[in-house]
């Protein structure tokens, strides 16, 4: 068994697609209720974490999750608070620091701001930044955002935005300092730069085998190391897609039609091949590469890929292309009820 435990988890986006099945859209007001039902159960269960995403599209309901997580603050007790990513390149890091201490102050001590290069680029030309940027917007923000978490008052300069004269920036965070962690789709410097500034790290996984971030793990631990982090601050949070249902089957027929609907998207936006239903079988199958399944066969998974990599926590997405919120409420349900309490025996409850 860990010594040190996994937490479990889930992340949204605040999917609002067409129903690929009945043709129906929710609204985006229902959709943002429907976050806040879905945290409140999770915190209820003893979940450890809840992250939102940042889209800039319609059919997501999530534009600004430090709104929606200030709302979430206020009817939950226990649960960490994350974006998942907040999109640092095209923010001003000042902004979205006092962003995020004032959700810290609101949950006393339970935000996390995740800040990432997103895997979408629509907020680029909506904030007048430019793809050329890309990387040197990343890496100034970011830099800038951990200075003001460790300097107040702060002097700074820099290229994309105004320069910080012995500026003093409001609120402070709970604690000492706010929980800022890097998020990455699996591009081998993130790791580097994260292990080496001894961020925790968060990867987003969204097809394959996750087996596959191993390396990417232990490179952001030797990272670490070789920046004289100290081991306990090197924190790893996995993610998968999937589903939780009672019976096996039954999760893995009924996320399919919004499985499949998300990869007809990102067929037409960014020239993918749309998989078969036997691709998606396959994928399936044990749990593999897409966690739907029963709580049986998705918590061998998650004690499986956890215990590989060591990971202090794993994040299900479950409402993909958005499946009904009653079915993602079971599945919520179920992660806590089920899936749990059999992590937990293997792997401790986390930290």
């Amino acid at each position: 068994m860990s010594t040190k435990g996994m937490q479990l988890g889930v992340y949204s986006f605040g999917d609002r697609h067409p129903d690929p099945v009945t043709g129906e859209q929710v609204s985006v007001a229902d959709a943002l209720a429907q976050s806040l039902e879905r945290i409140r159960l999770a915190d209820q269960l003893g979940l450890g974490f809840y992250g939102l995403g940042e889209h800039h599209l319609p059919q997501y309901s999530i534009s600004n999750p430090g709104t929606v997580l200030a709302a979430a603050a206020g009817v939950t007790e226990r649960i960490t608070l994350s974006s998942a990513v907040t999109v640092l390149s095209t923010e001003d890091p000042v902004r979205v620091y006092q962003q995020f201490t004032t959700l810290d102050q609101l949950s006393r001590g339970r935000a996390e701001l995740l800040a990432g290069r997103g895997s979408f680029t629509e907020s680029f030309p909506l904030f007048g930044a430019s793809l050329e940027d890309y990387d040197e917007l990343y890496e100034e923000k970011l830099a800038l955002l951990l200075r003001l978490d460790r300097e107040d008052p702060i002097t700074w300069s820099g290229k994309f935005r105004a320069p910080l004269e012995n500026a003093h920036v409001h609120p402070r965070p709970y604690g000492e300092h706010l929980r800022i962690s890097v998020g990455t789709g699996g591009n081998p410097e993130s790791s580097i730069r994260a292990g080496l500034l001894g961020l925790p790290v968060v990867y987003a996984i969204i097809g394959g085998e996750p087996e596959r971030f191993a390396p990417l793990v232990d490179l952001y631990r030797r990272a670490g190391e070789a920046g004289g982090q100290r081991p306990e601050d090197l924190h790893v949070t996995m993610s998968a897609i999937g589903l939780i249902a009672r019976n096996s089957q039954d999760a893995k027929n009924a996320f399919y039609p919004y499985w499949l609907e998300t990869m007809k998207y990102g067929a037409k936006a960014r020239g993918w091949s749309v998989p078969s239903r036997a691709d998606y079988d396959a994928w399936t199958e044990g749990a593999t590469s897409i966690f739907a399944g029963s709580p049986q066969e998705v918590a061998e998974r998650l004690i499986s890929v956890g215990g590989l990599v060591d990971a202090d926590r794993y994040a299900m997405q479950m409402d993909w292309a958005g499946v009904p919120h009653k079915l993602v409420m079971e599945a919520i349900e179920l992660l806590g009820t089920e899936v749990k309490p059999l992590v937990d025996a293997a792997l401790g409850s986390g930290r």
